[in-house]
């Protein structure tokens, strides 16, 4: 079973002391997290791991009242697919 670990400036992915997975943001001047990369092991697709991944950066902005801006094109795609992320997305 993966475990999700907060690291600075993102969130990884650990499955038998390996880094399976990743997610990274970088904050803005004007506290917009900017979400820039998503990446997922051959071994954890199909699993829904990037998504569990973003969901983690989705529940940090809603407990600091941040927003994102999901500039990495699956994050991006995961966003549209999602009405529920509408709280917290930056379309500025």
């Amino acid at each position: 079973m993966a475990e999700i670990e907060r690291k600075e400036h993102g969130f990884v992915m650990m499955e038998d002391g390996k880094e399976v997975g990743k997610v990274t943001y970088m904050p803005s001047e004007n506290g917009v997290l900017l979400l820039d990369h998503t990446f997922v092991a051959e071994s954890m697709r199909g699993q829904h791991a990037g998504e569990k991944l973003v969901e983690q950066v989705v529940e940090l902005a809603r407990s600091t009242g941040a927003k994102i801006d999901p500039v990495c094109p699956f994050a991006n795609a995961l966003f549209n697919r999602k009405p529920e992320y509408e709280d917290v997305w930056f379309k500025g």
